[in-house]
């Protein structure tokens, strides 16, 4: 099994968005040498907790920090900018870090306000209609693909020499999954947000996959399933961490301000510390967030790969101490048996 990681540059209690990029830095370095297939960052605005707000700048600058691993988008929220300018950004980090960058690509809509900001149509007639002809014609700026007649024909972009960056679709719904599937794309559902759907989405994405026209596509299916998931030497110790995960979850479904707690204040919330996640998950069960040892998670995000039909496994995790954030990494690479580089 392949792991991979998406960082949401959280901002240390006390700290800056500064501290949260050399964080940033730092367990993109550490995923690296542990053998991490790839390392995406993310793109959330207006949340105080959270400084990862623009992944094409924070990556020009992994480009710089590590050698090997694959770096991307978790996503870029394709709703709220130019295609031609996505397309644009990512073959310039591409010719900063040839042949590893990845341009994973979502959508979302944020608060009213934020959305204005960002000059956002939040009221589209035909939601899944507008989300795919971005993307193709991100695909098409990417691959040079417009025919000779097209008013875009003309338009070039910088590249590396090593091929255009790779496009992933990222998303939580069958939806996602069949446009993925349709365009022959690789495909990273997020169960973190809808556990329920990962099954239901990867068969879409099989059923409706037809080989890639583009040559940054593929000739069959390829996906990830990513997972909130943290690690500890113990299952008792690692569900009390998971504890920040559970905790941030309620304060959304009651629409309660989304910062993140400490570990002793989510206990408090929660009522106590969680129990841990069952070593063996019932055929129906898939928890919106795991915790374990590095043999119980290693075991648990097997079961759930091979429940979608998938052989890479991307970590996501709320772990609000930085050594916790780093030992939790070092000990499920140890649990999967990575090899390191």
């Amino acid at each position: 099994m392949e792991l991979s990681f998406v960082d949401l540059s959280p901002v240390p209690e006390g700290g800056t968005a500064t501290d949260a990029f050399a964080n940033t830095v730092d367990v993109a370095q550490q995923a690296e040498r542990l053998g991490f297939e790839r390392f995406w960052v993310a793109e959330h605005h207006s949340r105080e907790s959270l400084a990862g707000t623009t992944p094409e700048v924070l990556l020009g600058h992994l480009a710089a920090e590590t050698e090997s691993i694959r770096l991307g988008s978790g996503a870029v929220l394709l709703n709220h900018y130019s295609p031609f300018k996505v397309a644009e950004s990512f073959a310039a980090l591409d010719a900063l870090a040839p042949g590893r960058v990845d341009l994973g690509l979502g959508r979302a809509n944020e608060s009213p306000a934020v959305d204005r900001a960002l000059g956002t149509e939040r009221h589209v007639k035909d939601p899944d209609g507008d989300h795919r002809a971005r993307v193709e014609a991100v695909a098409n700026h990417l691959a040079d693909a417009y025919p000779d007649d097209h008013e875009y024909a003309d338009v070039s972009i910088p590249r590396s020499g090593e091929g255009p960056p790779a496009p992933w679709l990222l998303g939580s719904s069958p939806s996602s999954a069949q446009l993925a599937g349709e365009l022959g794309l690789p495909y990273c559902f997020a169960a973190f947000i809808r556990p329920t759907f990962a099954e239901h989405a990867f068969d879409a994405y099989r059923e409706h996959f037809r080989p890639s026209a583009y040559p940054m596509g593929v000739d069959e299916p390829t996906g990830a399933v990513a997972v909130n998931a943290v690690c500890a030497p113990t299952d008792e110790d690692a569900a009390r961490l998971r504890a920040v995960a559970e905790a941030t979850y309620r304060r959304l479904k009651q629409g309660r301000a989304t910062g993140r707690p400490s570990v002793d204040e989510a206990v408090a919330e929660l009522g106590g510390v969680p129990e841990p996640t069952p070593a063996t998950l019932d055929d129906d069960e898939w928890p919106r967030s795991l915790s374990g040892s590095p043999e119980t998670l290693a075991g648990l995000l097997e079961q759930l790969a091979d429940r979608v039909g998938v052989d890479e496994v991307m970590i996501q995790h709320s772990v609000p101490d930085h050594d916790d954030a780093l030992r939790s990494h070092r000990l499920l690479a140890e649990g999967v048996g990575l090899d390191g580089r």
